[in-house]
């Protein structure tokens, strides 16, 4: 039987990739600092979980020590890290590294995370120009996509069959940052309006987690050293996400459209980048990678595990969350035009 070793794998990503192989009949191994974090149903399914410290080499000497047929490392952030794979990959049939479009900068220099948006007119390849290097203080704005760039070129410099993947707006059962909640918060408000800015045009190319899982095991069965991107096989714009979400849960709201610089305080959402953003997946699916689906049909399983317990949502208090979705300025723009500011309940 196969054998698997999802380091850090009790996440978004981690979990799908785990879900996706135990059902292909690989043995599966999960790495993580806490067993209260591993999903019941991956343990049910016949996944292992192992306390381990990704930081730690005497913790990876233990999970890898054996070898593996794949190993996925969802916790690799720095070159440091990266470093300390090295002694274990002639041991792996075929080594992925999950890294993140954040990488990737235009014409500019400019990226995701800068304070001047990205441009990127044309869909985008894996062989785009990326941030510099940079090596120490990854947890910012600046150093998240340069630390990752450095991991990828330690791993990418041993010649050993790595995958580098890219994924983009991950969405998925388990989601540090379920981002889809500011429409189903919406929804379970009974918000009667839904605010987008710039008409609802922007975008940032949506990643399935099962998607992203079905890639990987495309690159189990074909080890090489390489870089791959990994997004639906649609690019929604937010406007249609906000539809997307409203009609599976069976709800109507009025959308208010803003056009560029019209109520800049009004209509933020995660994915408002125009033009949009979109990976290009060629060369992923040149490797007989098949989505499992579209944005509108893999997006359902982590609208269900949000509403499943609350325990599965958002912080009340969280901040990334609040700047979408403040009622009291949109309650505001809704009377000063004589709408409605609560949900018809007839």
């Amino acid at each position: 039987m196969k054998q698997a070793v999802i380091l850090g794998g009790t996440g978004v990503l981690g979990r799908a990739i785990a879900h996706r192989l135990l059902e292909a009949g690989w043995q599966v191994r999960i790495t993580g600092r806490d067993a209260s974090k591993m999903p019941s149903a991956l343990r049910a399914a016949g996944a292992r979980f192992l306390a381990s410290d990704r930081r730690s080499g005497h913790d990876l000497a233990q999970a890898l020590g054996n070898g593996a047929d794949l190993l996925v490392d969802a916790a690799c952030y720095t070159a440091a890290e990266a470093r300390l794979l090295l002694p274990h990959l002639s041991g792996v049939g075929s080594a992925v590294m999950l890294s993140s479009k954040a990488v990737y900068t235009d014409d500019a220099g400019n990226h995701v995370n800068s304070d001047v948006p990205p441009c990127f007119p044309h869909p985008i390849r894996e062989d785009r120009p990326t941030m510099k290097p940079l090596n120490g203080g990854y947890d910012s704005r600046e150093g998240y996509g340069a630390n990752k760039v450095a991991a990828e070129h330690v791993l990418l410099d041993t010649g050993h069959p790595v995958t580098v993947i890219r994924p983009s707006k991950v969405h998925g059962e388990g989601a540090a940052v379920p981002r889809e909640w500011m429409f189903v918060k919406r929804i379970l408000d009974r918000r009667p309006a839904v605010f987008l800015a710039t008409a609802g045009a922007g975008g940032d190319h949506t990643s399935a987690a099962v998607n992203t899982a079905a890639l990987i095991e495309t690159v189990a069965a074909r080890p090489g050293q390489r870089i791959l991107n990994s997004a639906d096989p649609d690019a929604p714009t937010s406007l249609e996400i906000a539809r997307t979400v409203a009609a599976y849960l069976g709800h109507e709201w009025e959308e208010i459209l803003l056009e560029a610089g019209d109520h800049p305080e009004l209509g933020a959402h995660p994915w408002n980048f125009t033009p949009p953003l979109v990976l290009d997946t060629q060369a992923s699916t040149a490797l007989g990678y098949e989505p499992v689906g579209t944005y509108a049909e893999t997006v359902t399983a982590e609208i269900d595990w949000l509403l499943a317990s609350p325990a599965n949502r958002p912080d009340a208090a969280d901040g990334f969350f609040s700047n979408f979705t403040d009622y009291d300025l949109e309650d505001s723009y809704l009377t000063d035009r004589g709408r409605p500011t609560s949900a018809c309940s007839c």
